[in-house]
């Protein structure tokens, strides 16, 4: 899909100053169609007229528009009208409404300001195929409406500086909005709106009370008010924040309204993400018990590998010692995976750091009197962490098996690996400069190696011999989607 501005560059170029201040309207104005119960679209002056860049319908009303109209060219009795707008710089209401195919519309076209200068025509378009009543609680969206389009032809909206916070949770028009005035005293509250913060524990009306205080009271028993809450609820500030109080949770939002620099009131959103929060605060906790699991698995490992340490020591046998300290290598190297997985709280872990800790430390037990050199190819990249054990045994046991066979009688080598992803699958290479091999090694470590790639990694090993040495070569499966 097209961004805005690739979309408004079809028909002339933008400034990088003007494309970015369309971009942060059209990702705002679904507030300004839902509070007018009204499409809005965007509209660029072009030498044929006007051309559509952007549109939005309302969540609160029925859509003018069924179809698309972006790309699309305004009617050649629209255009006096929109240039009107866009030379009058302030909000022009039709006349007479247009008909669309069997219905009315009614239209109002605003310049779209900045710095002074008008860089596009916005319409708000209104079905009358619908006769609404004009409750209460329709003026007073409309009349917020109005004060941020007004404030659109004075290039005060949208606010670059807004600090709105991640989307998730964000309340919207229809979840609950306030009007406030100047000083912070409600002067609408929606019935959604009350609703919200009488589940707070807020008793009567919010009518003409003073939002600031009224949220005060409910967060004193907490021994500070945060300074974030405090500037959202006076409207000073276009940022969102969380009140909570008597375990409820509303997520706000504040919209100052302002005339030629001065704030004269603000537009408050308001939505109950009690039990959002409550679902995030599970996920925390759940997470922070995952890693502690694994963190004392990684510990319980290595005591094992200390058992097994010391169990080697007492024992003159030399195939017993040496099973032993495989034993206790592939130990230490799931024990390695379970400590990279309890520092973090992801599902997918960055191999790399894993796969150079743990082939180092199977070259240096594998064999203490040959120094081995490990050269490092390519990138694993992430690893979900359910194949991370399978994947860091079969590498830590081709390198051990390397070393052992391929530098027998030798003070020194070098294991090259070479990874390489394709998606989700896992292409790597261990390559040695020793004596090569015989033949395909049928031992304990390539018959667990083997296994693990078929059956966990859902993949494929073969041995080959070269010039000068040895080399593996592994295609694994490692996507989290099979």
């Amino acid at each position: 899909m097209a961004t805005l501005r690739e979309t408004a560059e079809r028909f002339g170029p933008l400034t990088d100053a003007e494309a970015d201040w369309l971009a942060l309207l059209t990702a705002d104005w679904q507030i300004i169609a839902d509070l007018s119960f009204a499409d809005l679209v965007m509209w660029r002056q072009v030498p044929e007229g006007f051309v559509a860049i952007a549109q939005c319908r309302p969540s609160t009303g029925p859509t003018v528009h069924q179809d698309d109209v972006v790309g699309s060219m305004a009617a050649a009795g629209r255009i006096a009208h929109l240039q009107r707008a866009l030379d009058d710089r302030e909000i022009v209401a039709s006349r007479e409404p247009r008909w669309d195919e069997t219905y009315a519309v009614r239209e109002d076209a605003l310049p779209v300001v900045m710095d002074g200068k008008a860089i596009a025509v916005l319409t708000r378009e209104v079905s009358q195929a619908v006769s609404r009543s004009s409750s209460r609680l329709e003026l007073n969206y409309k009349g917020a409406a109005d004060d941020l389009l007004r404030m659109i032809t004075r290039g005060e909206f949208p606010v670059q500086t807004s600090v709105t916070g991640p989307r998730r949770g964000a309340p919207r028009v229809g979840d609950g909005v306030l009007r406030l005035d100047a000083a912070g005293h409600v002067t609408y509250a929606s019935p959604n709106a009350l609703s919200c913060f009488h589940r707070l524990g807020v008793t009567g009306s919010l009518m003409n009370r003073s939002l600031p205080r009224v949220t005060s009271d409910l967060v004193l028993d907490k021994g500070h008010i945060d300074e974030t809450l405090a500037m959202v609820v006076m409207g000073r500030a276009a940022w969102r924040t969380d009140l909570e109080a008597n375990s409820a949770c509303l997520s706000l939002r504040a919209i100052p309204v302002t005339e030629d620099g001065e704030r004269t009131g603000a537009v408050l959103l308001c939505r109950d993400v009690s039990e959002l929060r409550r679902r995030e605060r599970e996920l925390i906790t759940k997470d922070a018990t995952i890693r502690e699991i694994h963190h004392r698995v990684k510990n319980n490992l290595q005591t094992v590998a200390a058992l097994l340490r010391l169990q080697s020591r007492r024992v003159d046998a030399p195939e017993a010692k040496e099973a032993l300290a495989e034993a206790m290598r592939r130990v230490s190297t799931i024990a390695l995976v379970h400590e990279t997985l309890s520092g973090t709280l992801d599902e997918l872990v960055n191999f790399d750091d894993l796969a150079q800790r743990s082939m180092r430390m199977a070259a240096d037990v594998a064999s203490p009197g040959v120094q081995v050199k490990i050269v490092r190819e390519g990138d694993f990249g992430l690893i979900p962490a359910q194949y991370a054990s399978s994947l860091a045994l079969v590498a830590t046991e081709l390198v051990t098996n390397a070393v052992e066979h391929g530098f027998e009688g030798r003070e020194s080598g070098t294991i090259t690996v070479s990874a390489r992803r394709e998606g989700g699958r896992l292409h790597l290479d261990i390559a040695d400069d020793g004596v090569g091999l015989a033949e395909e090694p049928s031992g304990l470590g390539s018959q667990i190696v083997r296994t693990l790639v078929e059956n966990e990694l859902s993949g494929t090993i073969a041995w080959q011999r070269t010039e000068v040495g040895s080399t593996v070569v592994l295609e694994a499966l490692v996507d989290d989607e099979r």
